[in-house]
């Protein structure tokens, strides 16, 4: 990934007011996991700083910024609050795949709402790309009949799901094609699951929802039915560079700690530079590889490259800083244990099975030269 070009990444006006609202998000995140609770407080500092119009377009009261912007958003966003960030991009994934759909009468229902923290929406739609796929009945499974879909199964992972108002989700019809739909949370027959207990961002309630029989509107139809519906013109998917944005803004709070603990130690000044410089090196690909440039005749970095790196990187960067704290980072509560098991979400997380693959080697050595 290294390379002697630099990129700068483009900024808007919306990132040039962010400082202000980064601090709030610092100080609240340090309490977030202990009390059990949810980023409603956080929601409306991102409402306040006009965060939530990010990907939504002028038409609808969004700002509608580039790609490459907002990945150096949700960068930012992630050095001070995984959590925060992280619910930010399962609101988002739901509105671009509204914004990206052709249903324009759903678009002016929602879009305008969604500027605000008025209404939450997100999203279920990983076990159509990367989760339950090895099941041989569809995890969901979807039935139209003229202006009715009706669905049954569960929908697993979503993010936010007691606080959702809008679902964005889909399944597989009997033809093996699928759909994606907006479904309002009311709706009969969607059962919330408890969310699970996981080793990290505990404050996203993660769930999942069972849905048994439940009729919507064919006009709630946000794509499909068509094969593949997730390959289907979205960004922010699976492998895409907001998992890599999200992953390098942690990277940057790990290197704040050890460079807290460089001022008393200054041997560890060497480790943060090493570090540093490479977190730089990647934010500069993710920004090529959103552009599609290239270095000399080598092609733009893909997105996958780009993950593999920042996973390598995240869990280097928060170990390092656990050693760097010795006993005292192990201790719970302390910033290093709570961003050592947070960055452990990233090999799990719309992980691609290269992605997987890459991070198996390099724990196993397979692709080292140094021996005993």
């Amino acid at each position: 990934m290294s390379t002697n070009v630099a990129i700068k990444t483009m900024t808007a006006p919306q990132l040039d007011s962010l400082e202000e609202t980064l601090v709030g998000l610092r100080t609240l995140s340090a309490s977030l996991e202990d009390d059990g609770g949810w980023v409603d407080r956080q929601l409306q500092l991102l409402a306040e700083a006009d965060v939530l119009g990010w990907i939504i377009p002028s038409d609808y009261g969004g700002s509608g910024i580039d790609q490459v912007t907002l990945g150096a958003g949700y960068e930012r966003l992630a050095s001070a609050c995984l959590t925060t960030a992280f619910v930010l991009t399962q609101r988002n994934a739901a509105i671009q795949r509204i914004v990206q759909s052709s249903n324009t009468a759903i678009q002016q229902e929602l879009l305008p709402a969604l500027c605000t923290d008025s209404c939450f929406a997100t999203v279920g739609i990983s076990h159509l790309s990367t989760s339950r796929q090895h099941l041989r009945q569809p995890a969901v499974r979807a039935h139209l009949s003229g202006d009715r879909v009706t669905l049954d199964g569960q929908v697993p992972w979503v993010t936010g799901a007691r606080f959702a108002d809008i679902l964005v989700t889909g399944g597989t019809c009997d033809d093996g094609r699928q759909i994606l739909i907006a479904v309002d949370t009311a709706v009969s027959g969607l059962e919330l699951v408890d969310p699970v207990d996981m080793l990290a961002l505990n404050a996203s309630h993660t769930g999942s929802f069972r849905l048994s029989d439940v009729r919507l509107d064919a006009n709630r139809l946000l794509a499909g039915p068509i094969e593949q519906v997730m390959k289907q013109g979205g960004s922010g998917g699976t492998g895409s560079i907001t998992t890599s944005a999200l992953a390098l803004g942690h990277v940057a709070r790990a290197l704040d700690g050890i460079q807290a603990e460089a001022q008393q130690r200054p041997e560890l000044e060497e480790i943060h530079r090493a570090l540093d410089v490479e977190r730089q090196e990647l934010s500069a690909c993710m920004s090529r590889s959103a552009l599609g440039i290239g270095v000399g005749n080598q092609p733009p970095p893909s997105a996958e490259q780009v993950r593999q790196g920042a996973n390598s990187l995240v869990m280097r960067a928060t170990q390092a800083y656990l050693a760097a704290c010795k006993g005292a980072g192990f201790c719970s509560g302390h910033p290093a244990e709570r961003l050592l098991r947070e960055a452990v979400f990233f090999l799990v997380w719309s992980c691609p099975q290269p992605v997987v693959q890459a991070a198996l080697r390099e724990f196993a050595c397979l692709d080292s030269e140094s021996g005993f």
